[in-house]
């Protein structure tokens, strides 16, 4: 591998001083917030610093939105309202003016981050321009599909249509390698999709004042465990299982606050939830916290971060958890699980209430390991996103090089 700071001539550029030109494609991005979209972000500002970046996405449900906040540039589609969903469908099929600012330009790479038309439309441009396409598998798409379908065969059609499009590309990336697994064993890919894990921005918290200002703000003492979620407030990310869990625990008399950071459509099914189960003054729903530096305290400030979701392949959140050197709780099997070893770097519940509530109360039972176990967390599962992002480059490099061999 070349060193990083060797100059190229890559595969579109006459000259050889000319930054890497890079195209990432996605079909939704800010003002909408989930973790793909803040991938891309992260991917697009730190290449930004010595490459020529462009991110294709779809228009704001909002109207105007100033991209000129973004340290790249940002080209958008036309959209459709999706009724019944927070999502948008991009209709770049429909938008001569998008195409054209895709086929206009001349790119060494294409990384797609969505099999949809936006992505589809950058399998296009790679394979007219003969530059090579690499595509990040960041969720199960079969869940997805059969969630709003209700129906295995639909869902194994759509779910067809969109290994059609991952198996044109040239190389995958899966982000941790039980994805990579679903995607070659169940979704059959056509190779083992490579893995290359995602990272975070956030940097460890070391003012603890910081931490003893918030406990106090939120009314926390301290004879109470802070357990904490972030994410999208989606029943698919076992939210109301939370609620369960937290119920138990109260029934046994276990002291904590349970802190929710995030909005979404089944908010106010979590809120109806939280009622009926009587546990309103132990729970507490933050809301979205766009603050990365009060985020992190939250999570510095947390003593387990629960995380039961069967449905995400591999969180943010929980690398931003570890970097605060916050163990998670999982549930065994899950994708998002990946690279936990139980009571060594994280913990593992069977998928049943009473499991995941008792492994609550059997990880505060041993405080010696528990200080083990965060310690661990911050050492195996934390990565920077400078890091990943590097390794990722060094990858487009390797893969402009072959295209240019063959």
């Amino acid at each position: 591998m070349k060193d990083k700071k060797t100059t190229y001539k890559f595969v579109n550029n006459q000259d050889q001083d000319e930054k890497l030109r890079v195209a990432l494609f996605i079909d939704s991005f800010y003002p909408m917030i989930d973790g793909v979209v803040q991938v891309v972000d992260n991917y697009a500002r730190i290449l930004s610093r010595d490459c020529d970046v462009t991110v294709f996405t779809i228009k704001p449900r909002s109207g105007a939105y100033d991209d000129s906040i973004f340290p790249y540039r940002v080209v958008r589609c036309k959209r459709i309202k999706v009724l019944f969903l927070d999502y948008d469908l991009p209709i770049p099929s429909l938008d001569k003016d998008f195409q054209n600012e895709i086929f206009k330009k001349k790119f060494d790479i294409i990384h797609i981050h969505s099999p949809f038309g936006i992505g589809k439309l950058g399998v296009k441009y790679a394979k007219k321009n003969n530059v090579p396409v690499v595509a990040t598998m960041h969720s199960q798409f079969y869940k997805d599909f059969l969630k709003e379908s209700h129906s295995k065969t639909i869902a194994k059609m759509l779910l067809k249509k969109v290994m059609k499009v991952f198996n044109s590309c040239d190389e995958c990336w899966a982000v941790n390698s039980e994805v990579a697994k679903i995607y070659f064993n169940e979704y059959k890919a056509k190779t083992m999709p490579l893995t290359r894990n995602n990272g975070t921005d956030m940097k460890p918290i070391v003012d603890i004042e910081k931490i003893s200002k918030l406990k106090q703000e939120y009314r926390i003492t301290d004879d109470e465990k802070v357990l904490l979620f972030v994410g999208r407030l989606t029943v698919l990310k076992n939210i109301l299982f939370i609620a369960d869990c937290m119920k138990k625990l109260k029934d046994k008399n276990f002291k904590f606050k349970m802190l929710y950071v995030g909005s979404g459509p089944d908010e106010g099914k979590l809120k109806e939830k939280i009622e009926a189960l009587g546990i309103a003054d132990d729970v507490k729903l933050l809301g979205r916290i766009a603050d990365r530096d009060r985020l992190a305290c939250i999570y510095k400030m947390a003593d387990l971060f629960v995380f039961p979701s069967l449905y995400d392949c591999s969180s943010l959140v929980q690398i931003e958890s570890s970097c605060q050197s916050t163990p998670a709780l999982f549930i065994q099997g899950s994708a998002t699980s990946d690279g936990v070893i139980d009571g060594v770097n994280g913990y593992l519940a069977d998928n049943s209430i009473d499991s995941y509530a008792d492994k609550i109360l059997q990880i505060f039972a041993d405080m010696s390991q528990y200080n083990n176990v965060c310690t661990k967390c911050y050492e195996d599962l934390y990565l920077s996103w400078d890091k990943a992002v590097e390794l990722a480059k060094q990858d487009y490099i390797r893969l402009i090089e072959n295209k240019k061999d063959k």
